[in-house]
């Protein structure tokens, strides 16, 4: 079980939905997290930054049909920060 720790970058809303649609999965293409929150990439690109600024989130780019598409994941001190935010969260409403 993780250790409860509000974390203010992750709360917001766009940034917590980011890591709750990247924490059950190995990694998400950026375009399918756009369609999921439905922004649009420059909103999206910004929110991406916090989160790879923190060192929570990592970008993969990888070519495929001769186009470039980006890939993203949350890293193992991102899936910590998110895991302790959401003990934090149940805290508050439990």
């Amino acid at each position: 079980m993780a250790t409860a720790c509000f974390d203010e970058l992750i709360h917001a809303p766009n940034r917590l939905k980011i890591c709750a649609l990247l924490a059950p999965v190995a990694s998400l293409e950026f375009v399918t997290l756009c369609e999921q929150l439905g922004v649009s990439d420059s909103v999206l690109s910004k929110h991406i930054k916090s989160l790879v600024d923190a060192d929570y989130v990592v970008i993969n780019k990888k070519t495929s049909d001769g186009r470039q598409r980006t890939w993203l994941s949350l890293s193992s001190k991102g899936r910590k920060a998110f895991a302790g935010h959401v003990e934090a969260l149940k805290e508050i409403v439990g």
